[in-house]
């Protein structure tokens, strides 16, 4: 039976700006309006909510709704909320049951295809998600909060491709500048450890060069991952660690040979790593390996990556010269050119890529 007390008991209307409507019967509507929600709270996850008998059936997904139907994802059966939450968005106080920041990442409307105690079957129609989902109780362990939730049907798009565990980095070739460097791009040569980003349902996986996982090794990066929310990307980058105010291969090998978590924390804080997305390689739902490297590098600016532990670097279309002194001036080893028309080729060293450090004599 819907019942919002519950919702009332966990919230303090002088507290929260979340609408907390007076005890009096439960509105009836048409039980068709969804809402979905992005709360960045002690963890991110999305909030789908359902209109039903008067208030919003609510499920917890920690990394949102699947995109495709062989992906089964955990959906927590919340409390219901009432009818107004479909319009709800702010920053919940700390403190507050559910604390942080809530916005509305889609909503619409859904059609009824299956509804009881054990299994919800809807078809979804919205602005980012149209789809049929089955959210099933799993009755595991007598927790009847724990839900799955998968999609039915096809993805969305019929060219729809799934998110890869891992892309083999495509590699560079040392070289000299280009004798005519238009059409070609330059890169600061940093000189740190290449690192593979995926991030799915808001959740960071980091890989070194050869695929072995290494996210636990560094914690403050974790929220990459939550700014980037449902967006589903691999990144292509560089870890690097500073010294001095230049980037340090000796930091770097102190920071990454950290044995246990204790460790880990103390070296975040006297040797804190930045990470330097300079490619996409995948992209919610479509590789990125065959456009030119132009391309990918609007695709990562428009992503608006900033944050104190993550920042897209500069590159430069032409001028190669002056990026090779700017680099040499300040301390670094050189640059790495890019052919702007080159697509990315995986686990290989290519000519399209180039290493210099020096001048052509």
């Amino acid at each position: 039976m819907p019942d919002l007390s519950e919702y009332r008991r966990k919230r303090d209307p002088q507290r929260t700006p979340e609408p907390v409507p007076e005890e009096a019967p439960l509105p009836s509507g048409h039980d068709d309006v969804f809402v979905i929600q992005e709360h960045h709270a002690r963890r991110l996850h999305w909030d789908v909510r359902l209109e039903r008998a008067g208030v919003l059936v609510s499920w917890a997904v920690p990394k949102g709704l699947p995109t495709t139907p062989d992906t089964t994802r955990l959906a927590v059966h919340t409390e219901d909320h009432p009818l107004e939450y479909a319009s709800f968005s702010g920053e919940i106080p700390a403190g507050e049951y559910g604390g942080g920041t809530m916005t509305i990442w889609d909503r619409g409307t859904y059609e009824t295809l299956h509804w009881n105690d054990h299994k919800v079957e809807v078809r979804l129609s919205g602005t980012k998600v149209r789809g049929t989902y089955l959210f099933v109780n799993r009755h595991k362990d007598g927790e009847k909060r724990d839900w799955i939730v998968r999609r039915v049907d096809p993805p969305q798009r019929r060219d729809f491709a799934g998110l890869p565990e891992f892309v083999p980095p495509m590699l560079p070739r040392k070289g000299s500048l280009p004798a005519d460097d238009e059409g070609w791009g330059y890169e600061f040569l940093w000189e740190g450890q290449r690192a593979q980003a995926r991030v799915e349902g808001g959740r960071l996986v980091l890989r070194d060069a050869e695929g072995d996982e290494i996210t636990a090794a560094y914690p403050e990066l974790r929220g990459l991952g939550e700014q980037l929310g449902a967006t589903e990307v691999v990144l292509d980058g560089e870890l690097i660690a500073m010294d001095g105010g230049r980037p340090s291969a000796h930091a770097l090998r102190e920071r990454a040979s950290a044995a246990d978590a204790r460790q880990i924390k103390r070296l975040v804080a006297r040797i804190p790593v930045l990470y330097l997305p300079f490619d996409v390689l995948h992209l919610d739902g479509r590789s990125c390996l065959d456009e030119p490297y132009t391309r990918r590098r609007q695709r990562l600016r428009k992503l608006k990556l900033e944050g104190e532990s993550w920042r897209v670097p500069q590159h430069y279309a032409g001028g190669g010269a002056d990026v090779l002194d700017a680099a040499l001036a300040n301390g670094l080893r050189g640059i790495t050119a890019k052919r702007l028309d080159s697509p990315y080729v995986p686990g290989r060293r290519s000519d399209d890529w180039r290493v210099i450090t020096r001048k052509r004599r």
